[in-house]
């Protein structure tokens, strides 16, 4: 279950039951204002706490306009889409690769407006798959843990470092299990693109008995709270929020070898009532950038619109067809039977997960 700290000072979470679906959520929140006449169905990989002051402001600009926002995994958003048609209006996601499986197999519809011309061609994908915040991946180390190490700035010094330590690091190594993770998984196969010290890295944390996660936010509060001495692949904008006031046990550490880029984008489902509404809120999200008060409190690093240049950052996952090479059935088992061999995994949860894909 994600963390979510602002869920004790909302109102109370709404768990409707949907017998025709069997996709998972993991929360419900409705945002009503008195005398709406419309509803925008959102599905979204966004945990609540970032995302409600962005949908706060958006109902201030567009008055009239009720919200249900549900949280899911990737995977099951995916699945919810994909699989079982389910009605959403809008789908925001962490995982670029499913979000283009889903335009390109004929499950988003276009939408065009002044605001997405402007967008740089590199953050949108057939005018389908909309990009709106550039998110890295990080690692996130245990202060108490590194109190008397030094700070690993490249995979290969990490590799050297947790070899030498084994008793620092046995059982208190964290990353995402990309069997059950979408985003998880699209790190780890970007990873595996740019360097074969990944799977090496791979196997040394297989050794010590690693921790698998679901979510950025579990593994940021076992990094917090110690049972972590590191995290990889750490979502880095949770993780500067989370750890904003700088008084904690974990910090926030960027690769120089290299690191990867992801780029949170929204569709609309083919199943959208609500078309309009969802091509506001699309526009909305893409002017984040003009609004520094909601990046500052999302976290959400914004994309600029045109004049922004390119892509800068040669470790930025593009959006684009080759997104979709390692979701062919053939290569994601081969991908995830090698990964959980270095991980010397065998049967253990997430397994039901990655058949949801592979299906």
């Amino acid at each position: 279950m994600r963390i979510d700290h602002l869920a004790a000072l909302t109102a109370a979470f709404v768990f409707p039951l949907f017998p025709a679906w069997s996709f998972e959520i993991e929360l419900e929140r409705n945002f009503t204002r008195p005398g709406n006449q419309e509803q925008l169905d959102i599905i979204s990989t966004a945990d609540l706490g970032p995302f409600t002051p962005i949908i706060s402001a958006f109902q201030d600009e567009n008055p009239g306009i009720d919200i249900r926002y549900v949280v899911a995994s990737s995977v099951e958003l995916f699945k919810a889409l994909h699989a079982e048609n389910a009605s959403f209006d809008l789908a925001i996601s962490s995982a670029m690769d499913l979000q283009i499986k889903l335009a390109n197999d004929g499950k988003s519809v276009p939408y065009t407006s002044a605001t997405t011309s402007r967008l740089p061609g590199w953050a949108k994908w057939r005018n389908e798959v909309f990009a709106f915040t550039r998110e890295p991946a990080v690692l996130l180390i245990s202060r108490k843990a590194f109190s008397a190490l030094p700070v690993p700035r490249t995979r290969i010094e990490l590799i050297e470092l947790v070899r030498s330590h084994p008793d620092v690091f046995r059982d208190r190594v964290g990353t995402y299990d990309v069997r059950s993770s979408g985003l998880g998984y699209l790190f780890a196969t970007q990873d595996s693109r740019n360097s074969e010290v990944y799977w090496r890295l791979t196997e040394v944390f297989g050794q010590l008995g690693s921790r698998l996660y679901c979510c950025s936010a579990e593994m940021i509060a076992d990094v917090e709270n110690g049972t972590l001495a590191l995290a990889y692949n750490v979502l880095g904008s949770y993780a500067q929020r989370e750890l904003s006031d700088g008084g904690g046990n974990a910090q926030l550490v960027t690769f120089e070898d290299y690191y990867n880029v992801m780029l949170r984008t929204a569709l609309i489902p083919a199943s959208a009532t609500n078309v309009s509404g969802a091509g506001r809120m699309i526009d909305f999200l893409l002017r984040l950038d003009l609004r520094p008060d909601l990046v500052e409190r999302s976290g959400f690093p914004a994309i600029p619109l045109s004049g922004s240049g390119g892509l800068d950052n040669t470790n930025s996952i593009h959006l684009g067809p080759s997104l979709l090479v390692f979701l062919d059935k053939l290569k994601r088992r081969k991908f995830l039977e090698y990964w959980s061999s270095s991980l010397r995994l065998d049967g253990e949860p997430g397994d039901r997960a990655e058949q949801r894909i592979l299906e």
